[in-house]
């Protein structure tokens, strides 16, 4: 039997910037958490390829870009959409109660 999901708090959803990544450390974990397309998504916050912030990079068409090398992740699933960053990133499950956006660090994908 899995464990049920434990949601913590991430950020309020009034603090978010469309297209914009808000990093935040949950438990110890970095988080980007994203408000596009009308959605809010959360993904792990540290590319697959370098060890470099994905927050510091730019959010388009539901894809995050790490600045460095120019790999983007879908925020949807984490997987890369090109070099050179060839594994995916966790992706973790968002949802919204009132202002605040929550986020649960059991891995969706």
């Amino acid at each position: 039997m899995t464990a049920p999901s434990t949601f913590l708090r991430a950020c309020g959803l009034s603090e978010l910037e469309e297209d914009t990544p808000k990093r935040v450390e949950l438990d110890g974990t970095p988080v980007s958490v994203v408000k596009t397309e009308g959605e809010v998504f959360a993904i792990y916050d540290i590319c697959s390829h370098a060890n470099v912030s994905l927050s510091e990079g730019e959010v388009e068409d539901c894809q995050i870009e790490c600045w460095l090398h120019g790999s983007a992740f879908d925020l949807r699933t984490g997987k890369p959409s090109g070099l050179p960053a060839t594994r995916p990133v966790p992706v973790y499950p968002v949802k919204i109660e009132g202002d605040d956006v929550l986020v649960s660090l059991t891995q969706e994908s």
